[in-house]
Order: C-alpha cells, then structure tokens, then sequence
C-alpha cells in the first residue's frame, strides 16, 4: 500500500459512535505503550492510521479557535480543533493508563523477554511498512533515515540520572515527555527513564497523586501543543524526510526493545540496562518463546495491513 506523498489537511468529522470507539480502541493501544520504557504511542498511532488527524487535530488548538470558546462559540470550537476525535483518543489513553500500569509492570516483571519480543517484532515490521508506503525517494531521504537511526540509538544508550521531585520539574518532564509520546520511534515513558522520573511519575499513578498528576498534565498540554505546530510544519514542508527520519528512530529504538538485556547500574529505583546476546544473558533466555512472541507481533502489522488494504480496496470500489 501506497500511502501519498502529503498528509490530508482535513478532519473525518461524518464518523458514526462506532467510529468514535473504535478510535477510542486506538487511544487505548496508545495509552498501553506509552506505559512501557521503550515502545512509544506515536508509533502506534501511525500504525492504526491516525497519527496525521492527531498532529492536525491537535494543532488546530490555537489562540483563534479558542477565541471561540472564550467567545462561548463552543460548538464552533469543538468542530474547530476535532473535539469529537480528541476525546475519543484521550479517554482511550487515560484509561488505559489508569488500567494498565500496573499490569504491564506485572508483565515486564514475570514475562519481560516475552513481552520485548513481542514489540521487537512489532515495530521491526512497521517500519519497513512505514518505508514502503512513501514515494519517490531520494539519497537525501535516505540520510534523514541514518541519522534517525543514530539518534534512536544514541537516545536508547544514554543513563538516566537522578533529579529533582519539585513540581517545576514535574512540568517540564510532562513537556517532554508528551512532545516524544507522539513521536514514532521515541517513547515518552523512556524519556521519563533519562530524566529520573519515570518510577516516580508511574507512582503517582498507582498512587493517585493528584498535585504530581495535574502539574504533569499541565505541562503535557503545553508541550504538545507547541510541538505540534512545528512538527505539523515539518510534515508539510518536507513529509518524506520527516517521515524517513522517524522511520529511522523507530529502527534505531530496536536497541532498547531487543529482549536479552544486562543491568549495569541503578539509578533510584530505575534499572540501567544494556543489550545483550542471549548466550550472555544471565537467566534463561527463552529463545522459542522470543522467536513465537516477535512473530507473532511480525504478524499482527502484516494483518492489519492487508486488512487496511482491503478495506481501502473495497471502499474506493463501492464509491466508483
């Protein structure tokens, strides 16, 4: 499948409730990876189709379309900034944060190989869907594409240090954080692991720490509202490199994805982790149970792309 060489720059604002639910579904699977150190929901987003809708929904917030809501033009605003599609993938995400946390550290706890294999396999196929669906490519896109590849490594390979709980630091690691959560190839809850929060913000969940909670919110909100604009801008200006350099993060961040890892330091209560090969690592490697679970992700992408091709196939056939 073929995708275009620009994102469309309109909202799908004909969606019956089931549509809205199912996009909620896709807000969940976002939510559940950002969970995880090392598996990111932009990712996800771009994989279930509506990664380009998000960015735009998400930078149609403006000072004019919230003039319309000081204005009390609410009903303008929500079609303005595509309410109904926000809140859809927010209360997918935030439920699935709220229901998930814990159960993906049970997971990485007791099936960790398991687990790393599954996404390993996941976003190895995915990228090379996401290389595939762009046209016309150059040398130049091409070398957006290694230098994502070294920065997804480089990022992968830094140490987390350990810093400040004030709440000031709070919102700006919400900032960044959200800013890399809508990234493909950079995980937000990874980002959180370099700047010493992310056991301290994963805490504040279970805990339900509402002070921690709102001021990382807050900075969430304003961080991704103004790097939307610029990433927006980006995909307009320059879609193919852009789109080769994420492809290139999301192949450069299989270095913290591969399933055999050794842990070199701690910092609080974060473990430094380093790859390794499975006759290195340290306990039993459980190579079939890698090799079925990374399959087994290679063949979730495969089917939801075929299933995405017929689909499209079927409907461009109904409406000729």
């Amino acid at each position: 499948m073929r995708a275009a060489a620009r994102p469309p720059s309109f909202f799908n604002t004909m969606r019956k409730f089931s549509s809205y639910l199912v996009v909620a579904i896709k807000g969940f699977l976002m939510g559940a990876a950002n969970v995880i150190p090392g598996v990111s929901g932009g990712t996800i987003a771009f994989l279930t189709g509506i990664y380009t809708e998000l960015i735009e929904s998400i930078k149609a917030i403006t000072g004019k379309s919230l003039g319309l809501l000081f204005r009390f033009k609410i009903g303008q605003f929500w079609k303005a900034i595509n309410g109904n599609f926000l809140l859809a993938v927010a209360i997918g995400i935030v439920v699935s944060i709220f229901s998930l946390a814990k159960l993906m550290s049970y997971l990485l706890e007791n099936y960790p190989i398991q687990v790393w294999s599954f996404f390993f396999g996941l976003v190895l196929v995915s990228t090379v869907y996401m290389i595939r669906q762009l046209d016309n490519l150059k040398l130049k896109h091409w070398l957006s594409f290694l230098v994502g590849v070294a920065c997804g490594v480089t990022i992968c390979l830094l140490s987390p240090s350990e810093t400040s709980n004030s709440l000031p630091f709070i919102f700006i690691c919400g900032a960044i954080a959200m800013c890399t959560m809508i990234l493909p190839g950079i995980s937000g809850s990874f980002v959180l692991v370099l700047l010493g929060k992310y056991a301290y913000i994963i805490d504040a969940v279970g805990n339900l720490d509402w002070i921690v909670l709102i001021v990382f919110t807050v900075g969430a909100i304003i961080g991704i509202l103004a790097f939307s604009h610029a990433f927006s801008w980006l995909l307009k200006k320059a879609y193919n490199g852009t789109m080769m350099f994420l492809a290139g993060l999301m192949l450069g961040s299989l270095v913290k994805l591969w399933p055999w890892k050794k842990v070199i330091e701690e910092v609080g209560k974060v473990a430094v982790d380093r790859p390794v090969w499975p006759a290195q690592f340290s306990g039993d490697p459980h190579i079939a149970g890698a090799v079925i679970w990374a399959l087994a992700g290679c063949t979730l992408i495969v089917v939801v792309e075929f299933a995405s091709a017929a689909i499209k196939k079927r409907s461009a056939s109904e409406a000729s």
